[in-house]
């Protein structure tokens, strides 16, 4: 079968679709992956087919209105430079489909579900989030209150379902009915007249599948995509972690604020204050700093699945794919969330045991961070909880589980 999967963002929004995508082709399928050209090459490592899409969201991301987004002002003031870049992207995304029996896509990109029905062909959605698929048992990931009770929360996931098309909802309508010709009206839940499947790339020992989803609706376990055998790092790096004891990991990945020398000012006082070393990942601009102490070390890049072997844990924004990569390598996590499903990944984690209570960006100060910082290093408790789930996430192969389950659809 030929199958296109379509996903657009961060590193962390490709990563997993490339490793769902290997394992499909591993099971015999002819994968292709439509996604940003900046991943070109981490599509081509694992011998999967690269569609290109010329939008760029990180670009995006790194201007002054998309920090200020991201740090907690409003995000409508990105929709309008957004618009343009989706609508060319739904083109895009349809010429790569012209020959291709099934799409697997990120919600992200809205083109996935009207290209299925255009061209009659299955279809599935795939989120490291469990965002579509309406339940009694949780709220929706992206409000910040863990249960509101049963019908509340299957209302809130209806409404922020709805709330996160609605914006768009025009100009799809608009290119459904002038490029696809098809009506303007459709449900994003359903296609063909039958429920469109969901399938969510997380544990599930964080977020058990509820007792109230149908059959199409699945949590498979994580989809790991390892690079340390092939990553060679710096010898600076490899003296660094030689020279003392495991340091913590820094790092808020994609999320850019608009003071990320304060921030970088805050975690080094604080890591000063305790006594603990650790290494900071610049990311997308969240860490900066010019002069650090022998302690800490700036890195730009390092795959989590090496890297996350030689620390003692980790700090990180929340994102799902750096939460599980720290929880799989067993480590007690503390989560500083910008916005969105960052919260609900911290919540989970504390409520496993795995991590401490999220401080968000806004309230990070220096006395709060050397309290997290000390026990993440002498908990015992919650490092014995986190190494728990560590092993429990190891045994998930949520690859095969998603493989398995795509192919009875």
């Amino acid at each position: 079968m030929k199958i296109l999967i379509l996903s657009v963002g961060s590193q962390g929004d490709v990563q997993p679709y490339v490793a769902l995508g290997a394992g499909l082709q591993a099971a015999g399928h002819a994968v292709s992956l439509a996604t940003s050209a900046r991943f070109g090459a981490l599509v081509a490592s694992a011998g999967l087919r690269m569609a290109p899409l010329q939008a760029d969201f990180m670009a995006l991301i790194d201007t002054p209105e998309g920090k200020r987004s991201l740090a907690g002002g409003n995000p409508f003031s990105l929709l309008k430079k957004v618009e343009p870049m989706l609508r060319g992207m739904l083109d895009e995304c349809l010429a790569h489909a012209s020959d291709t029996d099934m799409l697997i896509y990120h919600p992200k990109v809205l083109a996935g579900r009207h290209i299925a029905e255009a061209h009659r062909i299955p279809a599935i959605v795939a989120h490291p989030v469990p965002l579509f698929s309406p339940t009694r048992a949780f709220a929706s990931p992206l409000i910040p209150f863990d249960n509101l009770g049963g019908a509340l929360n299957q209302l809130s996931h209806r409404l922020l379902i709805w709330l996160s098309f609605s914006f768009f909802r025009t100009m799809i309508g608009q290119w459904r009915s002038e490029v696809l010709g098809l009506v303007p009206g459709w449900d994003e839940l359903s296609l063909g007249g039958r429920p469109l499947p969901r399938i969510y790339g997380c544990s599930r020992h964080l977020v058990a599948q509820p007792a109230d989803w149908h059959d199409h609706s699945f949590i498979s376990g994580s989809w790991f995509y390892d690079q340390a055998h092939t990553w060679q790092p710096p010898a600076a790096l490899e003296q660094f972690l030689s020279a003392g004891a495991p340091p913590l990991y820094i790092g808020f990945g994609s999320m850019a604020g608009p003071d990320a020398a304060r921030i970088t000012r805050l975690i080094v006082s604080a890591l000063e204050r305790v006594g603990v070393r650790a290494i900071l990942a610049r990311g997308a601009g969240g860490i900066t700093a010019d002069q650090l102490p022998p302690s800490v070390y700036l890195i730009d890049h390092a795959p989590h699945d090496w890297l996350f072997r030689h620390v003692a844990g980790v700090v990180h924004h929340g994102g799902a794919g750096t939460t599980a990569a720290g929880l799989r390598a067993g480590l007690p996590t503390l989560i500083c969330p910008f916005f969105g499903d960052q919260v609900f990944w911290g919540r989970r984690v504390m409520a496993y045991g795995a991590g401490l209570a999220p401080i968000a960006q806004r309230r990070l100060s220096v006395d709060r961070l050397a309290t997290a910082f000390d026990a993440l290093i002498h908990d015992d408790t919650m490092r014995r909880r986190a190494a728990e789930l560590g092993a429990l996430i190891r045994a998930e192969d949520g690859v095969a589980q998603a493989v398995r389950w795509i192919s009875r659809q």
